[in-house]
């Protein structure tokens, strides 16, 4: 299927979150130090997208991934680590001639300057997807598509699949966009990262951290940034240890929401104070813990905190995914804290690992 029919619309199924882009196997140092003096290396995975996958599934929530890997051994390790995860693989696509990507990157923090990554994924299989080979009755048969902008940067033809995936027509889903400003992946791309914004303008619930908006955008502060993506009617941006603010106009697809309609509500919620173990998978966390509590029909400050707790999961761990999540009851149990103890919690390493009592994680 090339492409959905103009005013066609999508049947009902059972799947919450569809989630579309590339996800590579990823090499985790055995120590610290830079790339040329680290002897070995652990093999795991790594994929905005696919990060949100498996965390919503792992969440309890019928999760899928649409993706392009390679006929290899990669491309196996892909398909069969994320399915382990409960999500749904089936619409998976193999490319006989494009390789997998893969990534190494240093054991250092990524927001230091002696952080590194190697990428290995000019011409692979993802950068290949297109409106013509992607599988659109399996993109659309979810409540929400979750797409980012690292797939609009990856080839000319990924942008163009992004903008058809945005394009507003009868029956779409709930389109929930990460920006994910990657800057080395727009040098000589397909086009200036500007492109990001007019996407997010397309969909229904975007996120984006201040620090990135100013980057991409030149754009300051969250009332500004909101400014210039006024259309999606949850708007979520990020400002790291600040927290996040939320902009509201709509809510859906919940049976609790809130928010109809009418007028805008903004809500900041304070983040978490985490020990950091490694500051790798937050966002894509934080981005599936709103999405969970949306699909659970939550306020606008719980989704936030629910954002915030599986950031939290992901930053107290050295991979990308949290393993195990906090159970969805012991996450309730902290988001349902008042405002002050919600400010003392603070998060370390194994924290997930049991359903302990809200007094437990708390440090003095």
């Amino acid at each position: 299927m090339s492409g959905p029919a103009a005013g066609t619309a999508v049947a009902a199924t059972t799947t919450d979150v569809v989630c579309l882009g590339e996800s590579m196997v990823t090499f985790l140092p055995s120590q610290p130090g830079r790339l040329a003096d680290v002897p070995s290396f652990g093999r795991g995975i790594g994929g905005a997208e696919s990060n949100v996958a498996c965390a919503l599934a792992a969440a309890g929530h019928r999760a899928a991934w649409v993706g392009r890997v390679g006929a290899d051994g990669f491309g196996d390790h892909l398909v069969e680590t994320i399915g382990s995860y409960g999500v749904d693989t089936s619409a998976v696509r193999r490319d006989p001639v494009r390789p997998t990507g893969i990534y190494f990157r240093t054991a250092t923090d990524r927001g230091t300057d002696t952080h590194e990554v190697a990428y290995y994924r000019a011409g692979s299989a993802a950068s290949a997807m297109s409106p013509a080979n992607v599988p659109y009755e399996e993109l659309f048969a979810g409540r929400i598509l979750h797409l980012s902008g690292i797939t609009a940067a990856l080839s000319g033809d990924c942008l163009a699949l992004l903008r058809e995936l945005t394009a507003a027509r009868p029956g779409r889903p709930l389109v929930s966009f990460d920006v994910n400003h990657r800057p080395h992946l727009w040098r000589g791309g397909p086009a200036d990262a500007s492109v990001l914004l007019e996407l997010a303008r397309r969909c229904d619930l975007v996120f984006v951290g201040e620090d990135e908006a100013e980057e991409a955008w030149g754009i300051v502060g969250a009332e500004a940034i909101r400014g210039a993506v006024p259309e999606p009617s949850v708007l979520v941006v990020k400002r790291g240890s600040a927290g996040a603010t939320v902009f509201a106009s709509g809510l859906r697809p919940g049976p609790r929401s809130s928010i109809a309609g009418g007028a805008e509500m903004v809500t900041h919620v304070p983040a978490l104070r985490v020990d950091v173990v490694a500051a790798v998978g937050a966002g894509d966390a934080f981005a599936a813990g709103f999405l969970s509590a949306t699909l659970r029909g939550l306020s606008v400050r719980d989704r936030a905190r629910h954002g915030h707790l599986m950031a939290a999961a992901a930053l107290t761990v050295p991979g990308d995914l949290a393993d195990p999540p906090p159970a969805r009851g012991h996450a309730d149990r902290l988001v349902a804290l008042d405002d002050d103890a919600w400010g003392r919690l603070r998060l370390g390493p194994g924290w997930t690992a049991a359903d302990r009592a809200p007094e437990e994680v708390r440090t003095p």
